[in-house]
């Protein structure tokens, strides 16, 4: 199936929406991996991701009609897939919020805090910066990922977790603190 073609994406989700399993699998199959990956950012590990991918996509399937076709379809599915994922881990109480702001935020745009920035992250292999995020705590984890990865602003981030906009700026900070942390000694490892 040719992705880029506008009229057979139509049709496939037109199948999907009517309940055709060959239709959805395709659509499935087509975005599975890269969701398994955005989900996996987010769980503690890899079985974990697999269920919140699961879940994401039924939900995904639910509310297919519901998609409008502006903007991109992976867009929108991922969209789904990471509020499925935040949903996921509320419901499970796995993420507790450092909201100790006082020790980091009045520094936190300082460049001495801005320690994993675009220009170490691009110079990582995506699969270490994968294994190193999954070594944050959830709350910092999914803090990251947002912020990092899926661009959210720390005001969508507060309103989506419940939480401050300060605690999502603290959580930031000490995950790219933590990070570092994480690198340089991965980096002190491979010198040896």
């Amino acid at each position: 199936m040719d992705f880029a073609n506008k009229e057979q994406v139509e049709k496939l989700l037109k199948q999907c929406i009517k309940g055709d399993s060959k239709s959805q699998r395709i659509l499935y199959e087509r975005f599975y991996g890269k969701m398994l990956s955005v989900c996996y950012r987010y769980a503690v590990d890899y079985d974990e991701a697999k269920e919140i991918t699961q879940e994401g996509f039924i939900k995904v399937f639910n509310k297919l009609d519901k998609y409008n076709g502006s903007g991109s379809l992976e867009g929108w599915i991922r969209r789904i897939i990471v509020n499925n994922a935040i949903d996921y881990l509320r419901r499970k109480k796995k993420v507790i919020f450092d909201n100790d702001e006082e020790t980091i935020l009045g520094n936190i745009y300082d460049e001495e805090y801005d320690l994993i920035d675009s220009k170490l992250a691009n110079k990582m292999k995506a699969e270490l910066l994968l294994e190193l995020i999954q070594k944050l705590s959830p709350a910092y984890k999914m803090v990251f990922s947002l912020y990092v990865l899926e661009d959210y602003s720390h005001k969508k981030i507060a309103e989506k977790l419940g939480i401050s906009e300060g605690t999502s700026k603290s959580n930031l900070a000490k995950a790219k603190m933590k990070l570092k942390k994480l690198f340089d000694e991965h980096k002190y490892k491979l010198d040896e």
